[in-house]
């Protein structure tokens, strides 16, 4: 009986990278070359906010999604940062509210007007202090409005109500500092990881710690829930600093369920999970691949699917999130690539080889949307609730089918040395016409191959023929 892999029942088992023509990309971006490990930009729907480098100060560029092409150099920026920004994200209920922290050990909130900022902002709708050293990080809770976490490198976590633009709580059970922080999926628990080699999981209200694992054998550095699988993955560094990836049950952190080593890379490895897709998405700083698994409930628990690979390296990714994918062309996720030394921002689309005819409701489920599940005083007095689904189904668009000349001009690029790919061949889906045109083409390596071997072959009997009748007419000289 021959073997089958086992993830060949998925059907994400072909999702491939595809990286956008130039005409699609952002150029002439001064990126930042801030040393922090941070993605250092932010994507919604609306807007591409990207922390740039600048002096006196720390400041972000915020562009339409739509406005793709070279950036204006005297482009507007968010500059009311004494020190540089450190880190930018998106209210997930509101396009137009970014937050920004930096090594001024502020918190500031933005509102960015429709269409894209026409002058620098420096006045910061709120602005909040309670760090006494550099804030690295902040995140906005997934279900509730209006409330945001912020770490610092001075170990301690505060918790912000916006709404009444005060300080509601501190957490201090970290000695060193924050390196990642991420929520389940209704924002009850908070899982942090820390320099001092501990990964925790609190409660997200009272700092609480419910579970704490001493990570020595395995040198935690970014941690993410897996959803609803009451699981949480996180990536870091062998005791033979290998980049590895390991597998906890979110309520017993004594031992990790798996482990794997990747590779043997310096880089830090960010994970980025997709709950819709269960597709886990890993990807180096430095590095120019992006490995995607899926995560199954056992064994194995992460199964390879395949590797996007591109020379230019990453300084950060930022992704978009699920109601901004394109439907029609069966999209499921989308990052966008920071390359500091071409000044460049590069979407990546990851897209399911199929006909979108219609609605493709099994690769698209109900997804988080804009509306709140709570309130910051509802989830303060200890309510949760998970998201408010939405379907993807409203931004479906049909994809317009391709004229004669465009089909006249696809046949004519897939004629290889005078063999038509697609002659003879029935309608078929896009899965089996593409494993064909791959078959084809290994086999025109090897036939290849095998004329080169014949050609130095005969080049080597001619030589052998040549060399006897000179023997021969030697010999006759005698």
């Amino acid at each position: 009986m021959s073997w089958r892999p086992a993830y060949r029942s998925s059907k994400f088992r072909n999702v491939y990278g595809k990286a956008s023509s130039r005409e699609e990309c952002y150029e002439g971006v001064p990126i930042t070359r801030n040393v922090h490990d941070n993605h250092f930009c932010a994507i919604n729907p609306k807007f591409l906010a990207v922390v740039t480098e600048s002096s006196g100060g720390g400041s972000f560029l915020v562009i339409p999604i739509y406005k793709t092409g070279r950036v204006d150099p005297h482009h507007p920026k968010v500059c009311g940062h004494q020190g540089s920004v450190l880190d930018i994200k998106w209210n997930p209920f509101r396009d137009n509210i970014i937050a920004s922290c930096s090594e001024d050990c502020t918190v500031r909130i933005w509102e960015i007007p429709d269409g894209g900022l026409r002058r620098n902002m420096t006045e910061a709708l709120l602005v909040f202090t309670g760090h006494s050293r550099k804030v690295g990080l902040i995140e906005w809770h997934p279900t509730c409005s209006g409330i945001l976490f912020s770490a610092g490198y001075d170990g301690k976590i505060l918790l912000w109500n916006l709404e009444e633009a005060k300080v509601v709580k501190m957490f201090d059970s970290h000695s060193d500092v924050i390196l990642c922080m991420s929520f389940n999926t209704d924002g009850s628990l908070l899982a942090t990881s820390c320099k001092d080699k501990k990964l925790r999981i609190m409660d997200a209200r009272s700092g609480r710690v419910l579970q704490e694992a001493d990570c020595k054998r395995h040198r935690v550095g970014r941690v993410v829930f897996l959803g609803n699988t009451k699981r949480v993955l996180t990536t870091g560094v062998s005791q033979w600093n290998t980049r590895q990836v390991a597998l906890w049950d979110q309520e017993d952190l004594s031992v990790p369920i798996s482990e794997e080593e990747i590779d043997g890379l310096s880089g830090l490895l960010f994970p980025f999970y997709d709950a819709d897709t269960h597709m886990l998405y890993l990807a180096g700083k430095g590095d120019g691949n992006i490995r995607y698994y899926e995560v199954s409930p056992e064994k194995p628990y992460l199964q390879y699917l395949m590797e996007f690979s591109s020379p230019a390296p990453q300084k950060g990714l930022g992704m978009m999130p699920k109601r901004g994918m394109d439907v029609g062309e069966c999209e499921v996720f989308r990052f966008y690539k920071l390359v500091t030394m071409k000044g460049l921002v590069e979407p990546i689309s990851m897209i399911v080889p199929r006909r979108a005819e219609k609605f493709q409701d099994d690769i698209y489920p109900m997804t988080a949307g804009t509306e709140p599940a709570l309130t910051a005083e509802e989830w303060l007095s200890g309510i949760n609730k998970g998201p408010i689904l939405i379907s993807l189904k409203e931004n479906y668009k049909r994809p317009n089918p391709a004229g004669p000349k465009s089909a006249k001009r696809e046949r004519r690029a897939l004629a290889i040395k005078g063999l038509d790919l697609l002659e003879n061949v029935s309608s078929k889906t896009d899965n089996e016409f593409l494993r064909m045109f791959y078959r084809q083409q290994d086999e025109l390596k090897r036939l290849q191959k095998e004329l080169g071997d014949k050609d130095e072959r005969i080049r080597q009997l001619e030589l052998e023929l040549h060399n006897l009748k000179n023997t021969e007419g030697y010999l006759c000289g005698f």
